[in-house]
């Protein structure tokens, strides 16, 4: 197993001679299979994790490297503490309260793929790259269904028009056709996630490199080219050359959580533009001066992306809005449990 450099070191520093290493495969409600040197575990949390778990960012992921007290003879084992992540994708979690979906963690790449048919979807994929920047890891975008596509260079100029040099590929994963150039990425000890919506071949492509039929696939709606959930729950998978890919359900809805640094990385043209404004505090509505709608008027820029710039930009102030106040009561919880578990241990009071 390739582990990166910083969760060697805090192991090494302080688990080495009393705990084992593995890397999470997959999560069934904080019940946690893991591939050790030795094999495959099924493990569960130690009373002292659970207890100083504060949020979901403190519990284990998948891709996750941790500790563990292996019970070999069992097939089982008990997690004592997460390693620190070189990388983590992450979206807002569905529901009224903010909070943070771990989606995999400790990837060098994240694959984001889009379908050739009426899937090929650019606001989506801006959404997608703001949190792929803020992740830690380097995006590549997987054009599948080649075979079903008709327009691929009129697809490929509207592409470059809002990826700016982002590597992209394309393929067939039903037709087995293009995937191996995945391989110049993958090469043995790197990690790679592949996310998309439902329906645009995902298990089919993962099924494609791992060389057999792991992965369930869906079929897709004629009438509307979407897709079913092939893929259930997120999951680890080792690649024949040494690599790891990590599989997770489609998903419909893609709700930004950390956005700072990946909207203006993913949107870098417009802040460029921004900066030649009349006005300093521009915009971009109409205001005289703007150097972003001359753009739209000239063609440059179109103006749905302009749109989705800021649509996402109130989605992010929206969130940083409520996300205080979530913090405020986490914090408060967080304090309640401390003080609870004091007076229920009076020696801690010493």
């Amino acid at each position: 197993m390739s582990i990166h450099e910083e969760a060697l070191t805090a192991y090494e520093r302080n688990y080495k001679n009393e705990f084992t290493i593995g890397r999470v495969i997959t999560e069934y409600k904080h019940i946690y299979r893991v591939l050790t040197e030795n094999g495959e575990l099924l493990c569960e949390l130690s009373g002292r994790f659970r207890f100083n778990s504060y949020s979901h960012e403190d519990y284990p992921a998948v891709g996750d490297w941790v500790v563990l007290t292996p019970r070999n003879a069992e097939g089982k084992g008990t997690l004592h503490a997460v390693l620190p992540r070189k990388s983590k994708f992450s979206r807002l979690k569905a529901g009224s309260e903010p909070g943070q979906q771990i989606i995999a963690v400790n990837v060098d790449y994240i694959f984001i793929v889009l379908s050739l048919n009426l899937d090929f979807n650019l606001r989506r994929l801006e959404r997608y790259l703001i949190s792929v920047w803020e992740s830690g890891a380097s995006p590549i975008i997987i054009l599948n269904k080649a075979d079903l596509c008709d327009s691929l260079d009129q697809k490929l100029g509207q592409l470059e028009a809002v990826t700016f040099g982002v590597p992209s590929i394309v393929m067939s994963a039903l037709q087995k056709e293009g995937h191996q150039k995945i391989f110049d990425y993958l090469v043995e000890g790197k990690t790679g996630v592949f996310t998309g919506s439902s329906g645009v071949g995902k298990s089919t492509l993962i099924n494609a490199l791992l060389g057999q039929e792991i992965q369930k696939t869906g079929s897709i709606r004629f009438d509307d080219d979407k897709g079913k959930h092939a893929t259930t729950h997120r999951e680890l998978f080792a690649l024949p050359n040494g690599a790891f890919i990590i599989d997770i359900p489609g998903m419909r809805e893609f709700g930004l959580w950390d956005a700072e640094e990946g909207l203006t990385e993913s949107f870098k043209d417009i802040e460029e533009m921004a900066g030649s404004c009349y006005y300093n505090d521009c915009q971009h509505k109409e205001e005289p001066g703007c150097a972003v709608l001359s753009a739209i008027d000239t063609g440059v820029l179109e103006e749905g992306r302009l749109k989705n710039f800021q649509k996402l930009q109130r989605e992010k102030e929206y969130l940083e809005r409520k996300t205080n106040k979530s913090r405020q009561i986490a914090e408060k919880n967080k304090y309640k449990k401390l003080n609870k578990e004091l007076k229920n241990n009076p020696y801690k009071k010493r």
